[in-house]
């Protein structure tokens, strides 16, 4: 059995304060992308975790080996799982949230006693902020710690560049740093009107102020004839242009190379509604 699990972006991400549990508040539109990872499940004598990337951990520690233990109630399912893996990691596109939320729906096929929906949200929000997103199949306001998920529909497709450097930003850093952090003169941080709505991201404070990079490339992208908005995704390190076309995409990434270098990982693409899945 094959299953795609889709990165997201982060069309807003706004921060509203720090929860006494650690974590903050926050509301965020969710959007899935046409990147996806792909995985395959088959029944095996017991559980099995491979992935086509070496970096990726496949122990206990990895968030679909995670999600077959919670789906299990802490009994490993008979399932053989290989991953395999196109989305980065630590890039801010919800890659192993994605790949732990289809781990969840395809062990929920394969049961002989399938879990209510809610109750995959239950298990969902106990491996990660963004898991619950990814169970809906939809663009989707977040809130909460990202638990709280209300699926929109938006207009769809847009063209999509994402832009990554070769390094991540570790989310606990950014949320940290959020509060003492300062804007970057010659840099825009406001809400950017645009066809999908007024694209903002509480976190590019901190995260610019570090990785100057990152802000050079946004104020490049917003520069650009064929850029409709230009963001952030997440806590970084992506950052992602919206066009008209995947023609007007096409050619921002092969301008973004030229300005930056060969060396950072570029991808074009679309949105995904809830009827391209």
């Amino acid at each position: 059995m094959k299953r795609f699990a889709p990165a997201k972006i982060n069309l807003s991400l706004e921060v509203l304060g720090k929860r006494p549990d650690g974590f903050h508040d926050l509301q965020s539109l969710f959007c899935p992308i046409s990147l996806v990872d792909e995985l395959h499940f088959e029944r095996a004598d017991r559980f099995g975790f491979s992935c086509s990337d070496p970096s990726i951990p496949t122990d206990e520690t990895n968030l679909v080996a995670k999600a077959a233990n919670s789906f299990g109630n802490s009994v490993l399912p008979n399932v053989r799982v290989h991953l395999e893996k196109r989305i980065p990691h630590s890039a801010g596109l919800g890659g192993g949230s994605s790949d732990a939320a289809t781990t969840l729906l395809a062990l929920n096929e394969l049961a002989l006693e399938p879990k209510s929906f809610a109750e995959l949200c239950e298990t969902a929000a106990l491996l990660g902020s963004d898991v619950p997103f990814f169970l809906h199949r939809s663009a989707a306001w977040c809130e909460g710690r990202g638990e709280r998920v209300t699926p929109v529909k938006l207009e769809s497709p847009f063209a999509v560049l994402l832009f990554k450097p070769p390094f991540g930003v570790p989310t606990p850093w950014a949320y940290k740093n959020l509060a003492g952090s300062r804007e970057l003169p010659g840099i825009s941080y406001s809400p950017q009107q645009t066809v999908a709505g007024a694209l903002v991201n509480h976190l590019e404070r901190p995260v610019f102020e570090k990785y100057v990079l990152l802000a050079l490339v946004k104020k490049w992208l917003l520069g650009q004839p064929e850029t409709l908005g230009a963001l952030m995704s997440g806590s970084g390190s992506t950052m992602f242009a919206l066009a008209r076309t995947q023609s007007d995409a096409e050619a921002l990434r092969e301008r973004i190379l030229e300005e930056f270098g060969a060396d950072n990982w570029t991808w074009v693409g679309s949105t995904m509604s809830s009827d391209g899945w």
